[in-house]
């Protein structure tokens, strides 16, 4: 067992990480330090001082992390158009780093030597805050209880905490049979029925959107400024980040978008069926792939495309704070000098539809594109020999007979 002095937890104020405090002190005699990050859950986040102070905990940060999120985190990631396995936006996996930078923060600044967090052993989630802290502090200890106590089961926690007359709130109303995490951009559910995956999951767990057959009959339309890749304003209206995603969140959870269910690869080598709402993200992303469609070179374009998968594996997997990643983002990051202007969409029952698109740097000709008379401005003779050049390889093949259809 490691030696350590003063840990740094990452701490809900929940079961899990209440009795992790009280393990952490009577099994490394450790001074321990909470940290309660605000990222949009939709929860009130204060009360968990209270827990800590009652468990003796003298140095307590509880830390307002949306902008930052949406603004650092967020944003550059769908600068990328970042999509894991063809679907997931990657709600969970993304916060993660800014949990592991600010717990290094805090480490730094009150003198500890360790962090600790309760992420399980068959998750995705220690790993990405392990890889995440030890790139900012190598150094640094990690103490994952999961990993090490015979704690495997909710009743042998909940012993635990009437053991030791740890406070828990018991709420009157039925618990949530779902694994679930939330931050501004997603909440995610897990486990439950859901663990078949032939079972279809039930209408009253998703918490965010409306059914799309409950949604409204009429659509809804939106425009969005972008300036530099990124969502500036909605409707003409200025916005900071985290204004911008909660205010997409509402528009499109009412409209019944964002709602997914698929069944991923884990990093550790499982695989896992999660329940999603990402209303705001599934509009981000179809709306900056139309600005782009206008502003950005084909070449560049095709290239972001095949980079992205590359880009979304590496914040699935917990590298947010690797050079690869940094170098992608540097490369993502020049191409959106140009991508400005603004999207205009309708929102119907479950769909994000593309009407409308403006930019003052829109690479797109009307001149050249029209089907009218273009006025001399293409030469649409110039593509035979374009054609014959590119045919040139495969009708030498064909006349040694290779090619053929039998």
């Amino acid at each position: 067992m490691a030696d350590v002095k003063k840990v740094v937890l990452a701490y809900s104020g929940g079961l899990d990480t209440s009795v992790i405090l009280k393990w952490l002190q009577d099994t490394y005699n450790c001074e321990v330090v909470t940290f309660t990050a605000d990222l949009g859950q939709g929860e009130e986040v204060e009360p968990a001082r209270a827990k800590a102070q009652a468990l003796g905990v003298k140095e307590i940060f509880i830390d307002d992390l949306r902008e930052e999120f949406v603004r650092d985190f967020v944003f550059p990631m769908f600068r990328a158009n970042t999509v894991y396995e063809g679907e997931y936006l990657l709600g969970t996996s993304i916060a993660r780093p800014l949990i592991a930078k600010r717990l290094i923060e805090i480490a730094n600044a009150t003198g500890a030597d360790a962090i600790s967090h309760g992420a399980t052993g068959k998750g995705n989630d220690q790993v990405r805050f392990e890889l995440g802290a030890y790139a900012l502090k190598p150094g640094v200890k990690v103490i994952a209880p999961w990993r090490e106590w015979d704690l495997l089961s909710r009743e042998k926690l909940m012993d635990y905490a009437a053991k030791h007359e740890i406070p828990i709130e018991r709420h009157g109303k039925k618990k949530s049979p779902y694994s679930m995490d939330a931050n501004l951009l997603h909440i995610s559910y897990e486990g439950g029925v859901l663990e078949d995956t032939w079972t279809e999951h039930e209408e009253d767990m998703w918490r965010w959107t409306k059914s799309p057959e409950m949604a409204p009959d009429v659509p809804t339309y939106i425009e969005l400024t972008y300036r530099n890749g990124d969502i500036v304003a909605i409707d003409g209206v200025e916005m900071t980040p985290a204004q911008v995603l909660t205010q997409l969140n509402k528009v499109g959870g009412e409209n019944g978008i964002g709602r997914l269910d698929i069944v991923e690869n884990r990093y550790v080598g499982m695989k896992s069926r999660g329940c999603y709402e990402t209303p705001g993200g599934t509009i981000m992303l179809k709306a900056h792939r139309a600005i782009e469609s206008i502003t950005l070179d084909r070449e560049v374009a095709h290239l972001k495309d095949e980079l992205m998968p590359k880009y979304a594996s590496l914040i699935y997997n917990g590298y947010w704070w690797s050079p690869e990643r940094l170098m992608l983002q540097q490369m993502i990051d020049a191409s959106q000098v140009n991508v400005n202007g603004v999207v205009r969409l309708k929102l119907y029952k479950g769909n994000v539809i593309i009407v409308g698109r403006k930019s003052d740097d829109s690479l797109f000709d009307a001149n050249i594109a029209t089907f009218e008379d273009d006025a001399g401005a293409y030469n649409q003779s110039d593509a035979a020999g374009f054609i014959k050049l590119n045919a040139l390889r495969m009708r030498i093949a064909a006349n040694k007979g290779r090619n053929t259809l039998v």
